[in-house]
């Protein structure tokens, strides 16, 4: 486990570096926003998503630059979900990565503003030429994100989690919330990476398949922290869902059924790169961490 931190880690700095050049510090007066989009975009979080982006991209020798413009770019989508999804009127989240929030450090309207200059600013960068010098991948890329974070995908997987019937879901019902919600933007990060190396069919349904499983175990762990996590741990509150309740995987299977769940899909994920070979370890890797995380 070692080399898969250590190579987050890496990657992390790099996103990190991205997004600050991406995102300059302005003097004027609307640079409060600006300030709001690098607290939230800035200093925290695994990365996972960009980390998906650049190593299914290294899979196919793309260009790391081109890789680290997407991953930035999916960063930025992820961080904007996080600010809205922590605001009174849906989380109503007080902590996140450890800080407060963005609407408890500003306020609701300075949050508001913030995820959707991130959200803008996203597809600015996935448009520029620095990301890929092909019209045609950039535009896939563009088309792609937009699929997931929209009401097909992201937006669609929070409107499902702040209805009233939220409480009443079946498996089947959690399943295809989280597939939304959470594994939308994890598919959509291995894709981009396929699109990025203009993959194959196969290759490209292989990662699909990987993302799929990965994004399932993820929120399943989720699951898990939120009943066995402390705050100390996972830089946000946990039992908030326990205490709103809402229909969640450990609250459908028990805490064993749903480790062992995870340790299914997680299992499924590393037989999905097979087709990869030594290439994707780091990947399999990822998995692994994926199920071992506490936070």
């Amino acid at each position: 486990m070692q080399d898969i931190k250590k190579a987050l880690t890496a990657r992390a700095d790099a996103v990190e570096a991205r997004l600050d050049a991406l995102l300059p510090p302005i003097s004027t007066p609307e640079g409060e926003v600006v300030e709001a989009m690098r607290y939230s975009a800035l200093g925290g979080g695994k990365r996972l998503r960009p980390f998906l982006v650049m190593e299914t991209a290294a899979l196919f020798d793309v260009e790391d630059d081109y890789a680290l413009e997407v991953a930035a770019a999916l960063e930025m989508v992820h961080c904007y979900s996080l600010v809205h999804d922590d605001l009174p009127a849906m989380d109503d989240s007080d902590l996140r990565r450890g800080r407060e929030t963005v609407h408890k450090k500003w306020d609701d309207a300075t949050a508001i503003l913030a995820g959707d200059g991130l959200l803008t600013e996203a597809f600015g960068v996935l448009a520029d030429s620095k990301t890929h010098p092909d019209a045609e991948v950039r535009l896939k890329l563009i088309t792609g994100l937009a699929a997931a974070a929209g009401s097909a995908g992201m937006v669609g997987g929070q409107m499902i989690d702040l209805s009233p019937n939220r409480a009443n879901l079946d498996l089947k019902g959690i399943t295809r919330l989280q597939d939304l919600k959470t594994g939308a933007l994890i598919c959509y990060a291995c894709e981009a990476g396929a699109i990025l190396g203009k993959a194959t069919s196969e290759e490209l349904k292989a990662l699909r398949l990987y993302a799929k499983d990965i994004g399932l175990a993820f929120q399943i762990v989720d699951d898990l922290l939120d009943h066995e996590g402390t705050p100390e741990e996972t830089g946000k509150p946990t039992g908030v869902d326990f205490d709103a309740g809402k229909a969640t995987f450990v609250g459908q299977l028990g805490l064993n059924a749903a480790r062992a769940k995870a340790e299914e899909l997680i299992c499924s994920a590393k037989s999905r790169l097979d087709i990869f070979a030594g290439k994707a370890q780091l990947l399999r890797d990822t998995a692994t961490f994926v199920l071992e995380r506490r936070s």
